[in-house]
């Protein structure tokens, strides 16, 4: 598990990610919205 290091250390968009990548950086995605399933054809 990881660890907490600094608390609110960037200020978060609504529907964004935010992760950790491979070099330390923190990066971030927007996210997928809606949530509704595609009708079938």
């Amino acid at each position: 598990m990881g660890k907490v290091i600094l608390k609110n250390a960037i200020q978060r968009k609504a529907g964004h990610l935010y992760y950790v990548d491979g070099k330390g950086n923190v990066c971030e995605a927007v996210m997928a919205r809606g949530g509704k399933r595609k009708r079938k054809k």
